[in-house]
């Protein structure tokens, strides 16, 4: 090898463990040469996922397609499109698998020769090891742990989008499996790769507002269990009460069993698809919490440093049902000391449920959805892109602490980053990702289970309610399975 070869591949080595300690987490040193495209595999053609492949690719799948409406079927070698289509991919695109004909048929133009599959199952048996150098997830969440396992069983990086898992079962596994594999991954949470959540964690960590021992999680969204008054008010979706009795016929397109999955299988109904109105469902989804939480209890849980939570209760006027996640909760999660931490608690309030605090000064409206740090010298008010330091009066002559956190190319780079050269990712799923998840689906397993719940992390135990152990997994369908 050249020696100016080797002297770069030491510089990288160095510059990924410098940026590594920064995150707090080990580096992930990458034999992949930095000026190699990489051959891509993508679980997922059509709507998140589109956004995912022109992220890493600089191609939009939804656009160019040919006119008409795509077939029923998925083709094996899908139509070239014509020269005025061809872009050059910033990365190659080897296999592409949805069980949405039209999502993969639209995908599939835009790639010519690629390789395309229904079952994802089926692509990793016949896939080659040499054929792909990573994966990447955008399937309905119920699936997201079944997709992404073979990846890992090959040491095969991955990218996730979020909530990593449908339960905690499935994410202990994961996390697990992640932590034998040693490659790059990455929980599909944009925002944690934004500038303003290093700043608030920055502010929070240099002790701006003091000992913080209360932080509040406000989300507007209210989808879910609800009357039908609430859910034309607050902007619903769908309306459902109860699993429906009609069997409908599937679209041509889709794979209805395929979709199903790993969960029990129902009859089609146009409750479940097309659009995110599945995620209510528990066999499929965690309504809110798991889905948005993903995105606004990343910010305390990075900034206060949280790991697993010691209890955790919820409630909502809306009973628990076997079958839907409500539109409305709240959620405690009590804390221990963390190195200098105090112990605190972290709420989350979801739909029409609000703090007091919330009700108490005009500025939270202009917030809407947002996350608040109460400390024992101010308050810190963050939003997606914003934040503010309360009393604004008491702060307005405060300086803030020089940025500490490295800025973030944004979480594909990112994950790019690390397959080539070994330096981090924001949200891996053996800690980070995966800690943040457990703690979301327990927010709804102390709301199923109706009562304040003890957590074993360490065991995966609820020594007061082994009665409520049973909303932490499922046993899969014939057919599907994570080990």
């Amino acid at each position: 090898m050249p020696s100016s070869s080797l002297s770069r591949r030491r510089f990288l080595t160095r510059t990924s463990l410098a940026a590594a300690s920064s995150f707090g987490f080990p580096a992930i040193v990458s034999c992949k040469s930095p000026n190699e495209k990489l051959n891509l595999v993508f679980i997922g053609a059509g709507g998140r996922a589109a956004g995912n492949i022109k992220e890493l690719t600089g191609i939009s799948p939804g656009a160019g397609t040919p006119k008409g409406k795509p077939g029923a079927k998925a083709k094996q070698q899908p139509q070239a499109p014509s020269t005025a289509d061809i872009q050059i991919p910033q990365e190659n695109v080897v296999a592409l698998c949805d069980v949405n004909g039209q999502n993969l048929d639209a995908a599939a133009y835009k790639f010519p020769g690629v390789k395309t599959f229904r079952d994802f199952r089926q692509l990793y048996d016949k896939l080659k090891d040499s054929e792909f150098d990573a994966v990447v997830v955008s399937t309905c969440e119920h699936t997201h742990a079944y997709a992404t396992m073979p990846a890992l069983l090959r040491k095969k990086p991955v990218y996730c989008e979020k909530p990593l898992t449908r339960d905690v079962h499935e994410c202990r596994l994961i996390r697990a499996a992640a932590e034998k594999a040693g490659v790059p991954t990455q929980m599909g949470t944009q925002i944690h790769g934004m500038p303003n959540y290093r700043r608030v964690v920055e502010l929070i960590q240099s002790g701006a507002i003091g000992k913080v021992t209360e932080a509040h999680v406000c989300v507007s969204r209210a989808w879910g269990l609800q009357s039908k008054e609430d859910a034309e008010k607050n902007g619903d979706i769908i309306h459902v009460t109860e699993r429906p009795k009609q069997e409908q016929t599937p679209p041509p397109f889709l794979d209805w069993d395929l979709w199903i999955g790993p969960a029990p299988y129902r009859p089609y109904n146009e409750v479940y698809f097309p659009g995110p109105k599945w995620y209510r469902w528990w066999d499929f989804g965690n309504g809110t919490m798991s889905d948005l939480g993903s995105h606004w209890n990343d910010l305390p849980f990075w900034a206060l440093k949280l790991d697993a939570p010691k209890t955790i209760e919820a409630s909502s006027e809306i009973a628990p049902h076997p079958e839907i996640a409500p539109a409305s909760m709240t959620a405690v999660y009590e804390y221990g000391p963390r190195g200098d931490m105090p112990a605190c608690k972290l709420y989350w309030h979801q739909g029409s449920h609000k703090p007091e605090v919330w009700k108490s000064a005009p500025i939270f409206e202009k917030f809407g959805s947002g996350v608040l740090f109460i400390g024992d010298k101010g308050m810190l008010l963050s939003d997606y892109g914003k934040h503010v330091l309360l009393p604004e009066d008491k702060f307005k002559d405060f300086a803030p602490p020089a940025p500490s956190i490295p800025d973030s190319p944004g979480q594909h780079k990112e994950w790019l980053n690390a397959i080539r050269n070994g330096t981090p990712t924001g949200s891996p799923f053996n800690h980070y990702a995966g800690q943040l998840t457990e703690a979301n689906h327990l927010g709804n397993v102390a709301y199923r289970a109706g009562k304040k719940l003890e957590w074993d992390a360490a065991n995966m135990k609820i020594p007061n309610a082994p009665d409520a152990e049973h909303f932490l997994k499922r046993e899969p369908r014939r057919g599907w399975s994570l080990m």
